[in-house]
This record gives structure tokens, C-alpha cells and sequence, in this order.
């Protein structure tokens, strides 16, 4: 049985600002944890207790955080990558904490404990493979008798639906293919090239990716539908909670709001009165929502403060923004433009950390805007904003 796993930490996920501008990819926050710890305690509930990290984009959040893996029941050696150049150099930097057979495995998404077990039952090298919808996104998998043929990364035209996970199962000898290669599918391919086998083990578990913002709606979604039932805080008269609603300690729903599972709100919050929190949203801590609001499928950070009569859909608002009553973030198909790349997605209003927004401001589908941006009264925001934008 596998002993050891290496978990790729180090990147930045620059499509994915403006959300992580201030922290790495691994530690953005979803139903009140990172999404790498939520990687480590899956690994560990398949009793992998040895624990490598790859950091490098700003390491020192994550070493706050998971210091020494006591608290998730693990035991955590960190290694850095300083320049981010790819997965197989940063592989590399790990090679003196490997002795043997270990799991390698991206600490970026969403990987249930059931999926990790689909491929430490088998013996490296192995690599596992899942059907997706959107393979043009990932390193698309050619397999032969159950064996990788090649693996073609975002490939300009679709040649399969089978994708790599970016899990996989493998030996020291991978190091004798990583040298030249910066990335892990090329090392893999020169391994098949020089007649070594690599077994593809498929997948129908949870493996989500996160790279753009709307992503982190996915998996929000995802994380919600395995959350209990629990209350901590205080439930006024009045309230009506259905389904699977998890309340934080010190949290106060006020009378006659209306919280529809799944819903997941962290500790110190002020809910209400006459709120309705609709499915698969999760709210952080300490956070402020005034009465005649409504919010669906969204991710609301920590410290928010959302005033009167807003109306939230599909969004997604970092922590520390201040947004003043009638708000309005309703969802809608638009075309979101990432770096140099086009996207249709049907999403609500992303915000980044710290921003400020007036009274009755109205947010146009997929508008994202940058950390600490100010928008005056009475603005109809659109397109994206860069960070420090002032709307007057």
C-alpha cells in the first residue's frame, strides 16, 4: 500500500484572479476550508499519513495554515519550488524526501477520499483517468488495453473525453524521465516511449478542477451536497430552515428568514431578518447580511457585509467587501474574456477581496471585479475591472 503522498501546491492560478492576486490557489476558502485541506484529509481517510508539500506562490499562507499536518491527522515535509515552471520540475525538488512507491497528486481541486482509493489499490505506475465534457481543458488520455498510449495536453482539437486527473501512482523511476521535461505528461510520455507501461485506472468519483472563477461555484456546489446538517448559533422565532443547513457558533438568524439546503454559514454572523439563502451557498465568518436579501448558489467570503434588499445569484465575493443595500448580481449567459481566451459561461457578479460598492449598484452577468475596486451609487457595472477600480 502507498505510504506517501506528494501534493503539487505551489502554483498561483493567475486565470483565476482576481482571487488569488493575495493567496495561492490551494488555500481559496470554500465552505469554510482551503481546498487543499480538503485534498490532505482525503488522502489521509485513505490512510496515507506522510505528507510531501510542493509550494512556491506565496508558500507562507500555506505553511500558517497546515504547519505540521498534526491537526489533519498527517505528517507534513514542505519543499519549494521557487519558480513555478511546471508539475514534473516540481516533482524534481521532492526527489530526495522519496524512497519508494508514493501518490502524486494536485492540491488545486476538489478530490474525494473514494477517488484517491481507485488508485492505491493498484501498483504503479498508474495514472487515473476520467470522462469529462470539457477534455479541450485538460491533458487528454490515448489508452490501448488499458494502458496509456500518450497523453496530449490541451489539445487544440478533440481527440477523446478521457482525462487525466493529475493523480497518479508511481515509482522512483520516474526521476530518470523528469530531467529534460518541465512538464509531468511529457516525462510520462518519454516513459511509454522507452517501453515502460503505464496503467489507466478510470474514475466516475469526485474530481473537480478549479481555473477560472466560475469554477469555484462547482465546487462549492459539490462540497455543499456532503455537508451535515448542524446548528451551533442562535435560531430566532420564525425561521424556517429545510434540508441540510449548517450554522456556525455565535451566528444569529434572525426571525422569519428562510435558509433552503445545502447552506453552510461560518461563526459570528448577523443573518436577517426576513433573509432568504437559497441552495448550494456558503457564507464565511463573521459576515453581515441586512433584511429583504435573497442569495443563491453563491460563495460569500469572510467579513461581508451585504445590505437591505440585495439580490445575489451565481456570484461569488470575497472577503471583506462592504456592499451597501439594493445590490443586485442576478445570473445570465455572457462571453468572459480570461487573458487571451473566450469563455460562454451563464454566471452572476465575481468580487474580488475589499471592495466597496454604494447603493443600488447593478452588476451585469459575469462581471468580475478586482480587489479593493470602489463603485459609487446607482453604477451599472460590466466587463471586468481591474483591481484598485474607482467607478464614480
Amino acid at each position: 500500500m502507498l505510504k506517501k503522498a506528494v501534493i503539487l501546491a505551489a502554483g498561483e492560478g493567475q486565470r483565476l484572479r482576481p482571487f488569488t492576486v493575495n493567496r495561492p490557489k490551494v488555500m481559496l476558502f470554500i465552505a469554510g476550508k482551503p481546498i487543499l485541506q480538503y485534498v490532505v484529509e482525503a488522502v489521509a481517510q485513505n490512510g496515507i499519513r506522510d505528507i510531501v508539500l510542493i509550494v512556491g506562490y506565496k508558500k507562507e499562507q500555506v505553511f500558517d495554515y497546515m504547519g505540521s499536518g498534526e491537526h489533519f491527522g498527517v505528517r507534513i515535509t514542505y519543499v519549494t519550488q521557487d519558480r513555478q515552471l511546471g508539475t514534473a520540475h516540481a516533482l524534481a525538488r521532492a526527489e530526495e524526501e522519496i524512497k519508494d512507491e508514493f501518490l502524486l497528486l494536485p492540491g488545486d481541486n476538489l478530490i474525494a477520499a473514494e477517488t484517491i482509493a481507485d488508485i492505491t489499490r493498484i501498483n504503479p505506475e498508474a495514472v487515473l483517468v476520467k470522462k469529462v465534457d470539457n477534455p479541450m481543458r485538460y491533458g487528454v488520455v490515448a489508452i490501448s488495453q488499458g494502458k496509456v498510449t500518450k497523453i496530449v495536453e490541451k489539445p487544440d482539437e478533440a481527440i477523446g473525453n478521457v482525462v487525466s486527473t493529475g493523480i497518479y501512482s508511481l515509482t522512483r523511476e520516474i526521476f530518470s524521465f523528469i530531467e529534460p521535461e518541465l512538464d509531468l505528461p511529457e516525462a510520462l510520455n518519454s516513459m511509454i516511449a522507452q517501453g515502460h507501461s503505464i496503467v489507466a485506472r478510470e474514475t466516475n468519483g469526485t474530481w473537480l478542477d478549479v481555473i477560472y472563477p466560475w469554477d469555484v461555484l462547482d465546487l462549492n456546489g459539490a462540497i455543499l451536497r456532503q455537508a451535515p446538517a448542524h446548528v451551533g448559533g442562535t435560531i430566532e422565532a420564525g425561521v424556517a430552515l429545510k434540508g441540510q443547513v449548517s450554522v456556525g457558533k455565535d451566528t444569529v438568524i434572525r426571525s422569519n428568514s428562510y435558509l433552503s439546503g445545502p447552506v453552510v454559514i461560518g461563526d459570528g454572523c448577523d443573518i436577517g431578518p426576513n433573509v432568504c439563502i437559497l441552495p448550494a451557498t456558503s457564507i464565511g465568518n463573521n459576515v453581515v447580511i441586512a433584511p429583504f436579501t435573497e442569495i443563491k448558489n453563491s460563495v460569500i467570503g469572510d467579513d461581508v457585509s451585504i445590505g437591505s434588499g440585495s439580490m445575489l445569484q451565481d456570484s461569488v465575493i470575497d472577503k471583506g467587501c462592504v456592499i451597501e443595500g439594493h445590490f443586485t448580481a442576478c445570473s445570465g449567459r455572457d462571453e468572459i474574456r480570461v487573458n487571451h481566451e473566450r469563455h460562454t459561461v451563464s454566471v452572476g457578479a465575481m468580487l474580488g477581496e475589499g471592495c466597496k460598492l454604494g447603493n443600488s449598484v447593478v452588476a451585469q452577468p459575469g462581471v468580475i471585479v478586482g480587489n479593493y475596486s470602489q463603485i459609487r451609487p446607482l453604477k451599472l457595472i460590466s466587463g471586468w475591472l481591474p483591481d484598485k477600480s474607482l467607478v464614480m
